[in-house]
């Protein structure tokens, strides 16, 4: 496991265009760390280990950026506030170069879910969710990120649940992709 100094986002590298405050940064370094658990406990290759903690890494790196950068960074001037920074943040890494499309989508698509996703999504989607900072459903939460190395699909599908069942219990509105990736996960 990670040591604490680097659960507190003090070591963690983001690029020199991200846009985040000192408890973001913390969050960021959580979820890389919940990654980096599970792609050991996985035995996953190392090119698959560095696109989840690529992924991680860079999922929030425009979080708190203010709302007029992530419009005109996105083009976007009809979704909701806060599912902007995922999509800018893709939008910027593939300026910049990065080429693998399930990394990017990864990031693009982490608040809201994405039904094509490849395993990056998915393990970033729930680490997004699991990681251990958050402070509501704290044993539920942990007893799932446990789970999540002997039955990832299934821990996928129950934290899609839970994200779906918390956005109608708040009189959220659902993303069509969110609506989607439950459809096939159900």
């Amino acid at each position: 496991m990670t040591s604490d100094s680097h659960l507190d986002g003090s070591h963690l590298e983001l690029p020199a265009w991200s846009i985040v405050t000192d408890k973001r940064r913390a969050h960021i370094a959580r979820v890389v760390a919940v990654l980096r658990t599970w792609a050991a406990a996985l035995a996953l290759s190392p090119a698959e280990v560095q696109a989840w903690v690529d992924a991680g890494t860079w999922h929030d790196a425009l979080r708190d950026a203010d709302e007029p950068i992530l419009r005109a960074a996105t083009g976007d001037h009809t979704r909701p506030f806060g599912m902007l920074h995922g999509p800018a943040a893709a939008i910027r890494l593939a300026a910049l170069g990065e080429a693998r499309q399930e990394v990017l989508d990864a990031i693009r698509w982490h608040t809201v879910g994405q039904p094509d996703w490849a395993r990056v999504g998915r393990a970033l989607y729930m680490a997004d969710f699991l990681e251990p900072g958050r402070s509501f459903m704290q044993a539920d939460r942990a007893f799932l990120a446990s789970s999540v190395p002997f039955a990832f699909d299934d821990v996928f599908r129950q934290v899609v649940r839970m994200r779906l069942e918390w956005a109608i219990r708040e009189g959220k509105g659902l993303a069509l992709e969110t609506v989607a990736l439950w459809e096939t996960v159900r």
